[in-house]
């Protein structure tokens, strides 16, 4: 708007913004029961700046999004990073939760007799990676044996294995290469004279205490090995904190979220977000009686 010479107040912009958010909030609302719907979920947390905190400082909150089975993300925000939001977002959810190793997800996984917890491949690599420099030599075989777990995963959807078939091959393959990986940790381990704070051990112990979650994706087809997918979809919020920054105010990151969770769907069903927006406006515009916005 600006590039054609339309000046528009910051006040006008973000009340257009509240409004649209309110009316596509219904949408967003049954974007996230379907996404809970899901037997296999994807959630994680990123930190945003949202609300003050003091003259010249911003609160430090978080944005939980949450990738469902049917290629649906939402961006639910919270104003911390405790526990209780794991509860409050996935409420009554029955079925697999595929996160990293943040303590929130185990214990609400404890609580849940319906709730099996996968673990990340990728997260548990990166502690191999950051302990290159000081263990090399074990290093290189720790993350051997990761990658040729990755492989048989390209190999599978390469051929497009899936439900029995892609099972058939993690557990006549990959089952194997997970057995070997941690009774080598264990090796290590017993046998070394490692310190504690070693970055080998602590990776190593990382992976080891997560065994159980780690092996999850053998026994289930449709739980992927990592969170990857999840971590690609949820790359605005990062991009935003250098883009725009902050939210001045928490409804402004909750709305953030709510318009966040359609534009990246849209992306990930092949719609273009602009296209769909202007479409869903107007059909809303014709069901609902609406105010006059200010011009």
């Amino acid at each position: 708007m600006q590039a054609a010479g339309i000046t528009v107040s910051r006040a006008s912009l973000t009340n257009w913004v509240q409004r649209t958010a309110e009316l596509l909030s219904p949408i967003h609302e049954a974007q996230a029961a379907s996404v809970l719907e899901s037997s296999v979920l994807a959630m994680d947390e990123t930190p945003i700046r949202a609300g003050r905190k003091s003259k010249g400082k911003m609160r430090t909150a978080y944005s939980w999004p949450i990738y469902g089975d049917r290629d649906e993300v939402i961006f639910p925000y919270a104003s911390s990073r405790a526990h209780k939001n794991v509860e409050v977002f996935l409420g009554e959810f029955e079925g697999t939760l595929l996160t990293d190793g943040y303590g929130a997800y185990p214990a609400y996984a404890e609580r849940r007799a319906k709730v099996e917890h996968a673990l990340c491949w990728t997260h548990t690599r990166r502690g191999f990676v950051k302990a290159e420099d000081v263990e090399p030599e074990r290093v290189a075989r720790a993350l051997e044996y990761i990658g040729k777990l990755y492989e048989i995963e390209s190999e599978i959807k390469e051929k497009e294995r899936e439900g029995e078939a892609k099972l058939q091959v993690r557990g006549e393959r990959s089952r194997q290469v997970v057995a070997e990986f941690f009774e080598w940790l264990k090796s290590e381990l017993a046998h070394s004279a490692l310190l504690p704070r070693n970055p080998f051990t602590v990776a190593a112990s990382y992976a080891l205490e997560r065994k159980a979650g780690l092996e999850v994706f053998l026994g289930d087809p449709d739980v992927p090995i990592d969170t990857n997918h999840l971590e690609r979809t949820l790359r605005p919020i990062p991009m935003g904190r250098k883009n725009w920054l902050f939210c001045w105010t928490e409804l402004g990151a909750e709305h953030v979220g709510q318009v966040q969770s359609l534009i990246t769907t849209c992306v990930l069903q092949g719609v273009d977000p602009y296209t769909y927006l202007v479409d869903v406006l107007q059909r809303i515009s014709r069901r609902t009686r609406m105010r006059v916005w200010p011009s």
